[in-house]
């Protein structure tokens, strides 16, 4: 199993270093390209405010790990593309991109995306390029694989049922018996089944336009984050979380050849990779996943050292809802960590 990365809105500084230590793990570094909309904000304009140098850093960087023998993989994962989503315009910018990073870095291995339309210009055109469906298509039925055959090489299935192995099986077997790929995301800290996750998503993709607006500063439009602040739902984190700590990473190598680790968007991107190629984390879980739920726990955190050996397969054998809440409640109350009265642990 190796793991697919990405690659630092914000600040490169020490990941490249970590994807060079960790090569013979990192099986790919995932990028956007600045000004292009993607399930996260733009690493060129927030505010309005443009920074110059982000595509001549981002060049730099996947040149070098082109030379490192990374395998690249551009996202055009946006949730939305307006009124261009089908469009010349559309078709054309999507190629000119793929095109210049030919010229530039030696090309891109993959393509990960939402858009089937997007799908349908790589397939078109590049055919030596992986054509993968998002996370965020939220894949999870024979149905859905089956209907996406066409375009898609390569699916990551469906968040919700990381824990549920008898639906892993079954897409599994779907994928080899047509030649596709599964792959999986490990540390989301997405609730499952999110009601307000198409929204979020349709906001990310328009944010360079929401930040010029009159917004209401009242409002919080990232559901978790206020659900998190009642501590009645702190034990919805276990009981409903897709997450996959480095220690029980394992039980899926005979299934994936390639986990993906949110990082894009984590202050300690470096954290991330290091815990899941040494397969263990001393820390607060929350700061694991991304997003994160630190500041909604405080001054609770989640000690990943006190999680029972056992309690991934007792999680995995609880056959109803009801018993995997009474599971979940009981586990939180051992590993929900008072850090005004014990001292804080680090990694």
């Amino acid at each position: 199993m190796k793991f697919s990365v990405g690659y630092p809105v914000n600040d490169s500084d020490g990941f490249i270093e970590s994807v060079e230590k960790h090569r013979e793990h990192i099986e790919e570094v995932y990028f956007a390209w600045p000004g292009v909309a993607s399930c996260r904000m733009s690493s060129s304009d927030q505010t309005g405010y443009v920074s110059w140098d982000v595509q001549e850093r981002l060049e730099s960087d996947l040149l070098r790990f082109r030379q490192a023998g990374v395998k690249l993989d551009l996202l055009f994962n946006g949730n939305c593309y307006g009124d261009e989503a089908v469009s010349r315009k559309f078709e054309r910018l999507i190629r000119s991109i793929v095109d210049y990073l030919r010229d530039r870095v030696g090309g891109v291995d993959v393509v990960t995306t939402t858009s089937p339309f997007v799908a349908f210009v790589i397939k078109n055109y590049y055919e030596s390029i992986e054509v993968r469906a998002s996370v965020n298509m939220r894949i999870g039925t024979v149905e859905g694989l089956t209907y996406m055959e066409d375009v898609f090489d390569s699916f990551y299935i469906q968040r919700e049922y990381n824990r549920d192995f008898e639906r892993i099986e079954l897409l599994l077997q779907w994928a080899q018996d047509h030649g596709k790929k599964l792959l999986l995301l490990a540390n989301s800290g997405c609730l499952n089944f999110c009601s307000n996750q198409t929204f979020h998503d349709n906001l990310v993709s328009h944010e360079a336009e929401l930040a010029g607006m009159d917004n209401v500063s009242e409002y919080n439009p990232i559901m978790c984050r206020r659900y998190f602040t009642n501590p009645a739902n702190h034990v919805s984190i276990l009981a409903r979380g897709n997450w996959i700590r480095p220690e029980d990473i394992h039980y899926y190598e005979k299934y994936f050849s390639t986990v993906k680790l949110a990082s894009r968007m984590h202050s300690r991107p470096q954290m991330v990779i290091s815990s899941y190629v040494n397969r263990t984390f001393h820390g607060n879980l929350l700061d694991l996943l991304e997003p994160g739920y630190g500041h909604a726990f405080r001054p609770y955190i989640l000690d990943n050292r006190k999680f029972p050996e056992d309690w991934f397969e007792r999680f995995v054998n609880c056959r109803t809802g009801e018993a995997r809440d009474a599971f979940c409640q009981q586990l939180l109350s051992e590993v929900l960590v008072d850090t005004t009265a014990s001292h804080m642990i680090t990694d």
